[in-house]
Parts: C-alpha cells; structure tokens; sequence
C-alpha cells in the first residue's frame, strides 16, 4: 500500500512535493517522507532540483505557518498551562525566548526524525515573532533540501539509504550544531548586555 502510494504521488509530480510539504508540516503525518520525494525527484530530473526545493521549501514554510498561527490562537491546550506552575511557565518562557528558535531551526535543517512540530507550537504560544520564525525555517529549509537535491544529483535514489546509514553523524552534527548555537545566543547575550 505505501509502494502504491508514493508511486501516486511520484505520478502527481511537482504538486506531490508541495503536497506532502505542506501537509506534513502543518502537523498531520505522512506515511511517505518529504526528503524521499525532494532525492527521487532530483535524482529523475537533476535539472529541475532547483524547483523540487523551491517547491518542498514553500510547502514546508506555509504549513509550519499555518501551524504556527493555530496554536498562537489557542495554543494553551497544547501547552497545558493549569498543569504546571506558575514559577515552571515562566522559567520554560523565558528559556523559550532565548534559545527557542535553535529549537525550531536544528530539526527544521536535520533529515532524520526530530521533535519540530512541538517546538513550532510552543514559537506560537509563546509569542515568538512571525518573521523570525519564517525566517528561521526558511534558512533551515533551504540548507537541508538543497543538500538532499545535490544529493539527489550525485548519487541518484541510492541517496535514501546513505540518509539512513549515516543517521548516528546527523545526530551528532545535531548534537553538535546545538552546542554551538547555545553559545552563539549566550555570547551574544552578553556582549548586548555589556558584561
């Protein structure tokens, strides 16, 4: 069933990327991954990469948008505020408005399953700005569909498998990556502070 399903969406064509994109993205799962889609596609029309990231970088963006928005406008069940206390909220707040966009950005740029659609909802909740929101997963998708494109390009639908086989690095490059936007935001913290 799913080998019917992804070779209907391969059939669709570039509405397929946009598609899974955006309704991935907004929060409901798929059984076919996007990153699939963005290396099949490459891999069959290397010249046409451009436009299957362009399309799969738009779709993403509009449906993290649309999920974004939603829990700005009742976010509170997501976040189950009456459960925690008072002191917790704003603690986990005041975390959230330092360090919550490398939350969003690091699984928005890494291929392998991570957490995003939590920390999209809590960008809502939380009153993260709209443009620094965009901004972020618009950087983050970028860098990761143009590097499975190329990916794509050079070494054709083998490209999955190398996803998978090299998970553990993308887990340590995330680990890593992490880290060092932590200290990014703290350094910057402090030149802006003076101290």
């Amino acid at each position: 069933m799913l080998e019917r399903f992804t070779h209907f969406l391969l059939e669709l064509g570039p509405w397929a990327i946009l598609l899974v994109a955006f309704i991935d993205s907004a929060g409901i799962p798929m059984t076919v991954g996007l990153d699939v889609l963005v290396i099949l596609f490459s891999a069959r029309q290397p010249t046409l990469a451009p436009l299957w990231v362009a399309l799969a970088v738009f779709g993403s963006t509009a449906g993290n948008l649309v999920l974004f928005h939603l829990a700005r406008k009742g976010g509170q069940r997501y976040l189950k505020k009456e459960e925690a206390p008072a002191g917790y909220r704003r603690r986990f707040r005041q975390w959230f408005n330092r360090y919550g966009l490398v939350t969003v950005f690091i699984p928005a740029l890494i291929p392998i399953p991570m957490p995003m659609k939590f920390f999209v909802i809590c960008s809502g909740v939380l009153g993260i700005r709209t443009f620094y929101f965009l901004f972020t997963v618009v950087i983050a998708r970028i860098l990761r569909y143009s590097g499975e494109a190329a990916l794509g390009v050079q070494m054709g639908e083998h490209s999955t498998s190398f996803i998978y086989d090299h998970r553990w690095e993308f887990i340590v490059a995330a680990t890593m990556l992490g880290i060092v936007l932590y200290a990014l935001v703290r350094v910057s913290e402090r030149l802006r502070s003076g101290g």
